[in-house]
């Protein structure tokens, strides 16, 4: 890619410091700034507030996008605002922390938000289609003593179904698992990894 690319990053930790998720994102996005020179990075913080979806907003969405009332439209009005993001990154690098072996509400909220049929995805004869081909995706994920893909983590292969369900089929997983028992070295092997896969490896279609 010779041109800037546009980065959202989606942080879903609870901690605004401290976390772990939050600065091998960090990590990562600066190692994609450093590759490509240049990048217009979205940040969006979950922690922030993210809408849950309702029985208004079920309405609202399946009701056609012309014969929506002003009431619809509003309630449709943050999810039409995070799809817009999604829909304008070249790549979106996910910050996950593992709680009780899922993703934190706010992120499940954020895919509700972003998963909307005739918008990101389609239903077609052969299935479901996603409409969010051609980007490359980072999820971070960030354990207590969880192991990444492990049976009982419930977040990671969520997160890559969830993606592809869209159409972002070029996921990679950085990890930093079982930090209450591997600690820093956790960490620096997840910063050696961002390094292989970004610097020496091919970050973006």
């Amino acid at each position: 890619m010779n041109h800037p690319i546009n980065i959202l990053e989606v942080s879903a930790s609870g901690r605004r410091g401290d976390s772990v998720s939050r600065q091998l994102s960090a990590d990562v996005i600066s190692a994609l700034e450093d590759r490509y020179g240049s990048a217009s990075v979205v940040r969006r913080d979950l922690n922030d507030g993210v809408g849950f979806v309702d029985e208004s907003w079920i309405a609202a969405n399946f009701t056609d996008a012309e014969e929506r009332t002003q009431t619809q439209r509003e309630r449709l009005a943050e999810s039409d605002k995070l799809v817009a993001e999604l829909k304008a990154a070249d790549v979106v690098v996910i910050g996950a922390p593992i709680y009780n072996f899922g993703v934190p509400a706010t992120l499940k909220a954020w895919i509700d938000q972003v998963a909307r049929a005739r918008v990101t995805f389609r239903y077609t004869d052969n299935g479901p289609e996603g409409l969010l081909e051609g980007k490359k995706a980072y999820i971070v994920v960030a354990s207590g003593g969880v192991p990444v893909d492990a049976a009982v983590d419930f977040a990671t292969p969520y997160l890559r179904h969830a993606l592809a369900f869209l159409g972002i089929q070029d996921v990679e997983v950085i990890a930093a698992d079982r930090l209450n028992f591997r600690g820093e070295d956790a960490i620096d092997e997840a910063r050696r990894d961002i390094a292989q896969r970004i610097h020496l490896g091919s970050a973006a279609a």
